[in-house]
């Protein structure tokens, strides 16, 4: 028996003692026949939907495949969004899934010869807003019509290959359940397109494979990652003895453990998610997120007099009360502490003894910062000259503002079919390396969102990218140097939407690392905006969009913000934000949010807001000022919470 979370009132949390066990893959099949069944029968079935959009900021990418001969034509599969095709290069795109039980993704290969799409479905990046899948589909007439064709229990998938000679033996690495264990992890391969499936290679029910990878002009040579993971509602631990590489000589078939001892790869606890690029026979780099700790650093902390958060957690009362208090001052006005915390009024709190410098340190510890400063490795690339026996690793430094702390979305690399020392790393930016991986520039572009999820590098025409990101697709043809956004798709991941009370009314969205955006309901979403300058829809928000509220008395004032929290009162009218995210006092527990935070304005009084934490939140004043109204509906932290990213 173990503590899970479970929703409560506005999305708050409390933990009760229950065995974690996730819906049958039976059970999810009777509910989508279930499905079916009522679209049939609904009375509204024939009514038409209009797009009032928003589409310019697109939504994240799980994959893409590329027709090698004729790059103009591919696919892009959506996490949440389902599978568009152009054959066009970019210019349009059409939807191919909406006729299939679902439209989350993981991953997508493509036969090119006969035209048959395989979709493995349930995302291949372990976020909060990452959706089961119900099985591998696949299609024989372009996405006219789906089939299922079985592992209806993977609920996320790592990678789909396809052999070029023979493409109804496909192989198709599962990660497997995201919040449980399961048995149905491990590779899978089929010699019949799909009829039968054979297990190949399974490590254990919580270690599930996220990348494979084949040799280009040998399929029998594949390259294996194992992913040993555990997620909880309260946390999350991405790596462990588990994760490592195998490597199969007879195209899938029997796998052997490659990441030794000897071998030079890393292996033990801090092993976590493992990405692959195989140049040839012999040459392959793997990029790895090492969640193993960084060195402390030797720098004295007495040897700088700059004032930050880890200062104070080992700072002696003797030490604080001589720090200078205009420092100080500027400290905590710039770390956003209360008004009433001034210098002289935490200095008497030490003295007193009733806060001690450490506790300041422990007020600025919160989910964003947890996310960002970061003590793990990170990202590090590995490169084997022959054939996976040995490895190599080729950064000397850190690679800086790549992964933060969770490379567990990304650790995917790219190499150059015409140049060995040439690859592509895919992070919150996107970079590039000349030199084989020893040291890196940016390739990122004005117009291209962060965090970014794949790569197709054109084989015959160094330069020529195609790169799925959380905003959608970017092409460039000069290797990076400037790109086009390919968004002409009506499609985007909301977390929560809302309206106002206008005539005509506005509709509100908060968007999966996209914002939060405002726009009349009876817009016509079309391309004309290119050409008059504007765009019906207005960003008002930026990070992960969340909740909204808007005063029903004046619609110019709404509440909303960001992830874990992090919400403002903006004044749209007057074009200003105030914070108004609670907060505890210096020396009592920290409010914990959830990833999105729940905010509720009273029906009564528009004056009172309400906000779920670990305890229920409540402002008689727009937001300024915020007591807790409930106990910790929590029952305090779980042992070893980590709130996590996403």
């Amino acid at each position: 028996m173990k503590k899970i979370l479970t929703p409560l009132l506005l999305g708050l949390s409390i933990v009760c003692t229950a065995q974690i066990v996730s819906t049958s893959a039976d059970n999810v099949q009777q509910a989508l026949q279930q499905k079916k069944q009522m679209e049939e029968a609904s009375l509204v079935k024939n009514v038409p939907f209009e797009n009032i959009g928003p589409s310019v900021m697109s939504g994240r990418v799980a994959d893409i495949d590329i027709n090698p001969d004729d790059p103009i034509e591919f696919y892009v599969g959506y996490a949440a969004g389902g599978l568009w095709y152009t054959n066009n290069n970019g210019t349009s795109f059409i939807p191919v899934m909406d006729n299939a039980p679902t439209q989350n993704i993981g991953d997508i290969a493509v036969d090119w010869k006969n035209g048959t799409i395989w979709v493995g479905t349930g995302e291949n990046i372990s976020s909060r807003s990452s959706y089961a899948g119900i099985g591998i589909l696949k299609s024989t007439d372009k996405g006219k019509t789906w089939q299922n064709m079985g592992l209806n229990d993977a609920h996320h998938f790592g990678r789909i290959v396809i052999n070029p000679n023979n493409t109804d033996e496909v192989v198709v690495g599962v990660t497997g359940h995201l919040y449980s264990p399961n048995e149905e992890r491990g590779i899978y391969k089929t010699p019949d397109g799909g009829e039968t499936w054979q297990k190949t290679l399974h490590i254990n029910d919580s270690t599930g494979i996220i990348d494979l990878a084949h040799a280009p002009n040998n399929f029998k040579i594949m390259y294996a990652a194992a992913w040993e993971k555990d997620r909880k509602a309260w946390n999350f631990i991405g790596n462990g003895n588990a994760s490592g590489i195998y490597k199969s000589t007879d195209a899938g078939a029997t796998w052997t453990k490659i990441s030794t001892q000897e071998s030079g790869f890393p292996i033990g606890e801090g092993v976590g998610r493992i990405g692959f690029a195989v140049y040839d026979e012999n040459t392959v780099y793997a990029v790895h997120d090492s969640q193993f700790r960084r060195e402390k650093s030797e720098e004295s902390e007495e040897g700088s007099d700059e004032l930050k958060k880890e200062k104070f957690k080992n700072m002696s009362k003797e030490s604080f009360l001589k720090l200078d208090e205009s420092k100080l001052d500027d400290f905590l006005k710039s770390k956003r502490f209360p008004k009433k915390y001034s210098a002289n009024t935490v200095k008497e709190m030490v003295k007193k003894g009733e806060i001690h410098p450490a506790d300041l340190a422990n007020y600025l510890e919160n989910e964003n910062s947890v996310t960002f400063d970061t003590p793990v490795i990170g990202a590090e690339v590995y490169r084997s000259d022959d054939a996976g026996k040995t490895w190599k690793k080729q950064n000397q430094d850190y690679i800086e503002d790549l992964f933060y702390s969770y490379g567990y979305v990304f650790a995917q690399v790219r190499v150059d079919a015409s140049n060995p020392d040439k690859i592509y790393l895919l992070g919150v930016p996107i970079i590039k390396s000349d030199d084989a991986g020893k040291t890196y520039s940016s390739i990122h572009g004005d117009n291209v969102h962060v965090d970014h999820h794949s790569l197709w590098i054109n084989p015959k025409r160094p330069g020529h990218l195609i790169n799925g990101n959380d905003g959608g697709l970017n092409l460039s043809y000069d290797d990076g140097e400037h790109w086009t956004k390919l968004n002409s798709e009506s499609l985007g991941t909301f977390f929560a939407i809302n309206i106002d009370h206008q005539e005509p009314y506005n509709v509100y969205g908060g968007l999966q690392d996209n914002g939060v955006w405002m726009g009349p309901h009876n817009a016509e979403e079309n391309s004309e905006w290119h050409q008059n300058g504007h765009y019906t829809w207005k960003s008002i928000m930026g990070g992960d969009g969340m909740q909204i509220q808007i005063d029903k008395r004046n619609p110019n004032i709404v509440y909303t913000g960001s992830q874990f929290g992090f919400y403002y009162r903006l004044d749209l009218e007057n074009d200003k934000r105030k914070y108004i995210q609670p907060k505890n006092d210096i020396g009592t527990p920290s409010y914990r949010f959830n990833w999105e935070t729940p905010i509720l304005l009273s029906s009564h009084n528009q004056d009172i807001l309400y906000m779920g934490a670990n305890q229920l939140l409540r402002s008689m004043n727009q937001g300024d000022d915020w007591e807790a109204i409930s106990p910790d509906l929590s029952n305090g932290e779980e042992k070893g919470m980590s709130p996590m990213v996403r």
